[in-house]
């Protein structure tokens, strides 16, 4: 079999991801990715308010993971209070309006906080609009 030698004149072609050069645009790139890819530690305290005739929480300030969904906090609220996902759960924030569960508890609290505190209402029933 014979091998085939490349022509010393022939251009020598490099592959983009096999360079050994890492350009500053790269490295910004995966700095930043390395930051998305970190969960944020902080936690933001959570007041939780019962409404109407819901039952009252024995405790109700509770630390929260801020980059948690307010789904999340929803999840935990039905556990706390021993209910089903069937069962009807209305919350709100400061008394004034019902947010999405895609809502991350960071927005919120930096938004809405009061005192420190993110104020959650909780209700069995719709108590405003």
């Amino acid at each position: 079999m014979a091998q085939a030698t490349a022509s010393p004149d022939a251009p020598t072609r490099t592959l983009p991801w096999l360079t050994t050069e890492v350009s500053e645009e790269t490295l910004e790139a995966v700095k930043a990715l390395e930051t998305y890819k970190k969960k944020d530690a902080s936690k933001v305290i959570v007041r939780f308010k019962a409404v109407g005739n819901a039952p009252i929480m024995k405790q109700n300030f509770y630390k929260i993971t801020s980059s948690n969904r307010f789904q999340a906090v929803i999840h935990f609220l039905r556990k706390e209070l021993g209910w089903k996902a069937g069962d009807p759960l209305f919350t709100y924030i400061n008394l004034a309006f019902s947010p999405a569960p895609d809502d991350t508890v960071s927005n919120l609290f930096k938004s809405f906080a009061t005192d420190g505190h993110l104020i959650v209402n909780y209700s069995t029933t719709a108590a405003w609009g």
